[in-house]
């Protein structure tokens, strides 16, 4: 099964320290060897992001960020590969040991058959 676990965190977050960047990219070459991590990204900071969202009578707008409104912020996302939820949030925990503060949201995800997958 796939997930993606995605990470959130305050306004304020600061960045990684030396140590913490250095055990994250440890742990992201370790989790593709193994083959439970497929993807894992950072994202920008909110000042960057765009929101495209549809009002009630069907119009589609475009926000540019920052949005202030937001009392949290994506921080960065993982695509696992795992046999289960349990072993996803396993995996999760296992990031979330390289970051300051904030936390992963775990979904599972569907879409294509296994065998029309690269």
């Amino acid at each position: 099964m796939r997930f993606i676990s995605v990470f959130t965190h305050g306004p304020s977050q600061r960045h990684p320290t030396e140590a913490e960047g250095a055990g994250m990219l440890k742990l992201i070459e370790e989790g593709m060897k193994a083959g439970w991590l497929i993807e894992c990204e950072g994202v920008d900071d909110d000042t960057t992001g765009v929101r495209v969202h549809k009002d009630s009578g069907g119009k589609v707008k475009v926000t540019d960020g920052p949005f202030a409104e937001a009392k949290e912020v994506i921080g960065g996302y993982a695509l696992l590969s795992a046999a289960s939820k349990e072993e996803a949030v396993e995996y999760t925990r296992r990031l979330l040991e390289h970051v300051y503060q904030g936390a992963w949201e775990i979904y599972q995800l569907f879409g294509m058959p296994t065998g029309e997958r690269q």
